[in-house]
């Protein structure tokens, strides 16, 4: 099999499998708008010097900190997750909405940076938020499109990324503390 041919069977899977996905989200959600509503969970525990071991459905990863934040450097930093989080949501999002709209990518890349300052974090400085001040994203799209059909797309992708949502506005979050 050619690369063209492994890229063509791939673009065609990957249709079928996002046209199916909306056919199939769009007929439930006709029946009940409550079988919108989704749920999900994680749940992690403290290993080595500040690492966690998370789970997710049947996934587990890794989530550690740099030798200069009292990690072991084992594995990608929460805010690295976060940042891989943002691009990954944002693949799907595009990939999706690309679908819907007949526009083709041929490849896609996505770099995020975040810029955190650490006073924050430590408590030197209570003015100084712990999470990021900023982040920017690169998009970096071929195809056959034009420049402002991709620009468009990349503008409906930002209002429908769950996970840019939950970087762009405030979400609730509690916690609950019990001794065990």
């Amino acid at each position: 099999m050619t690369e063209t041919t492994t890229a063509t069977d791939l673009a065609s899977i990957r249709a079928d499998r996002l046209t199916g996905a909306g056919e199939f989200w769009a007929a439930k959600i006709a029946k009940s708008a409550d079988n919108a509503r989704l749920t999900y969970k994680a749940a992690g525990v403290a290993v080595g010097s500040v690492a966690s071991r998370i789970s997710a459905g049947k996934h587990q990863f890794l989530v550690d900190e740099p030798a200069g934040l009292a990690g072991d450097d084992a594995a990608a930093s929460p805010v690295e997750y976060a940042l891989g989080a943002i691009i990954s949501c944002q693949v799907v999002v595009y990939r999706l909405y690309a679908q819907q709209l007949g526009l083709v990518i041929d490849e896609l890349t996505i770099e995020a940076e975040g810029d955190l300052d650490v006073r924050g974090l430590f408590g030197i400085d209570e003015s100084v938020r712990p999470g990021f001040t900023d982040v920017r994203l690169t998009v970096n799209i071929a195809g056959p499109g034009t420049q402002e059909e991709y620009e468009e797309l990349g503008r409906l992708v930002e209002t429908r990324c769950p996970v840019q949502d939950l970087f762009a506005n405030l979400t609730p979050v509690s916690a609950v503390v019990a001794k065990v």
